[in-house]
Formats: structure tokens, sequence, C-alpha cells
């Protein structure tokens, strides 16, 4: 797949495609990284925007501050959202269901004022993180950018698939399915969800660590979009949330949908073709695009 990508970089003349390929692959990773904590574990993640921003902003910190090159800012993103993701995870894990959920969310609000107050970072105003002018090894930014998200996103989903397939995840399935019965069994359910709340925030903000390059201009309104809160739950409840398949499929079902509606009608009805599709499949399909073809395939 990797070196289709890069194929793909060399032979395409088009560079809206990359433009394009890069938020649908950031959506797979997003997906991905939800579905770890709120998939696998049964937690559902509000706040997936302020992990996403951490990352972001981080990013846009080591650049300007210490000049980092991408690799570095894409390791200090993640690593600073799982350091959250781990702090959050400590303080709202004991708590479940809809608490949890509005805890997130309001950690997402937190995080959103600090930045809007904080002026170093440019505040409401934003401030310009400007990429290099050459990119070794492609012909411009926009495909590397395009390529390291490519990256990113295989990465996530070996990581996801692992966990999955792993004495982690099948703790995590027995904390989904019945916690106390979990607990009584001797699984560490406080510990397993402190490690997939970190890993998930690792993954978020590994997956915002390349926005300031991608949009040059940085500000809150943009990174702690709802757009990005809501894709991350809607993409892998639309793929199928119990499986690393899920996310992958929903985000390249909905963030393919919402690129030709952004090019063709308007970027306005990516929300409405989330709604819809996400009310389509709990009606019909509870379990998701993975789930239906399970069901279908017996």
């Amino acid at each position: 797949m990797l070196i289709g990508g890069y194929a793909a970089t060399v032979a395409i003349a088009n560079d809206y495609y990359f433009y394009a390929g890069y938020i649908v692959l950031q959506y797979v990773v997003l997906a991905t990284a939800w579905n770890i904590l709120g998939g696998y574990a049964g937690y559902v993640n509000f706040g997936s925007a302020g992990f996403y921003a951490v990352g972001a902003y981080t990013a846009a910190i080591l650049c300007l501050a210490l000049g980092a090159p991408l690799p570095v800012m894409i390791l200090g993103g993640g690593l600073a959202a799982g350091v959250i993701g781990l702090a959050a995870g400590y303080l709202a894990l004991r708590i479940k269901d809809v608490y949890f959920a509005i805890a997130t969310l309001a950690l997402a609000v937190v995080v959103q004022t600090i930045v809007d107050n904080w002026d170093y970072v440019g505040g409401t105003r934003g401030i310009y993180v400007l990429h290099p002018h050459h990119a070794i090894g492609f012909s411009n930014y926009p495909r590397l950018l395009f390529f390291t998200m490519l990256v990113l996103a295989v990465g996530s989903v070996v990581v996801a698939r692992s966990v999955e397939h792993s004495r982690f995840g099948r703790g995590l399935a027995a904390i989904r399915d019945d916690e106390h019965a979990a607990e009584s069994a001797g699984v560490p359910t406080l510990r397993l969800k402190l490690m997939a709340a970190t890993l998930s925030g690792i993954l978020m903000g590994a997956a915002g660590a390349p926005f300031p390059y991608f949009v040059s201009h940085l500000e809150p309104s943009s990174t702690f979009s709802l757009a990005v809160a809501v894709n991350a739950i809607a993409m892998p409840m639309i793929g199928g949330a119990t499986s690393w398949a899920g996310p992958v499929i929903g985000a390249l079902v909905l963030g393919g949908a919402q690129q030709i509606a952004t090019v063709t009608i308007s970027s306005v009805l990516n929300l409405l073709i989330v709604g819809l599709l996400l009310i389509g499949f709990v009606i019909f399909a509870p379990e998701g695009i993975v789930g239906l073809a399970r069901r279908l395939l017996r």
C-alpha cells in the first residue's frame, strides 16, 4: 500500500487528489484511534477534537520554537496528546456512559479555552506555520503530507489490529461486555482503560500534528472543528465499531462521500451526510457495514 501511495504521488498530476486523500486518511487515523477506546472498551469519547488539537498545536510550537522537522512534530504531538489522554483517563475513566462522554466533551472545551487565550499560539487569531519550500523525495509538500498521512493510517490500523487480537484487546472486549463481571474475573480494568485512553490519545495527536503544515494558518475554529469530533465517532459506528476494519471502511466511505460533495455541491452538506448515514445505520444496521456484511454472509 505504501509503495502504491508513493507511486501515486509521482504518477498523478492533479494536486487536489492529494489534498482530498490527506483528509480521508486523516479520518482513518482518527476513527481508528477513537475505536480503541470507544469501540473495543465501550467508552464513548466526545473529546476527539481536543486530542487532535493538542497534537496540532504541539507540532506548531515545536516547529516555531525549535524548527523541528515533521517527524519530530508528529512524535511530539502524539506524545503530548497521549499524556493528556492518560491524565484525563485517570480522572474520567472511573465513570461511564453519558457521564464519561460529558467529561471528554468538557475536556475539549477546556483545551479550546486555553488555546483561545494563549497569545503565544495566536489566541483566536491563529498563527502561521509555513512548511519548508522543498520536500525531499517529492515534487511538492502536499504530496509529502499525503504520503505521511498514509504512513500514519497504515500504522494506526496495524496497531488497532494487533490490539484487537491480543490479550489487551480481549480484556477491553470483556470491559465492553460487562465491566463488573470482568473485574470480578480478575481483569485489571482500570489499567487496561488507561492504556487504551493513552494509545487513543497518541494516535489522535499524531493525526493532528501535520495539520499546521497542511493549512499554513492554524486557528482554533478549524482545529477544534465540530466535523472532527462528529466524524471520529460516526465513522467507526457506520463501519462497525467492534472491528479494526470498521473504522477504516467507515472513514473511506464517509470521507470519500464528503469530499465528493465538497467539489460537486458544497462542503456545507458534509455534516448532513454524516447525520443521514448515521441515522440510517443506527436503524437498519446497528453493527455497521462490517456487521451487516457478516450477517449477509451467514
